[in-house]
């Protein structure tokens, strides 16, 4: 095997954690709903609280392509 197929299997599974991103996206705003649904008047208190989970689970994504790409390219 030469170096540039060990990279892109490398890059391949350094990607893998955007599934585990996208589950855990799509759970905090699912959960969002369904609270504000329940409860209208809370939305001030949910809604920055949602924001703050959707920012910190994007951060893995924005992690895990970095990695990818210094896999790829360096």
């Amino acid at each position: 095997m030469d170096l540039q197929a060990a990279k892109m299997i490398g890059a391949g599974l350094a990607v893998v954690a955007l599934l585990g991103v996208g589950i855990g996206i799509g759970n905090i705003f699912s959960s969002l709903i369904s609270s504000i649904a329940r409860n209208p008047s809370a939305r001030d208190q949910l809604f920055p609280i949602g924001l703050l989970g959707f920012a910190l689970t994007e951060a893995v994504a924005l992690f895990a392509l970095l990695i990818a790409f210094l896999i790829l390219f360096m």
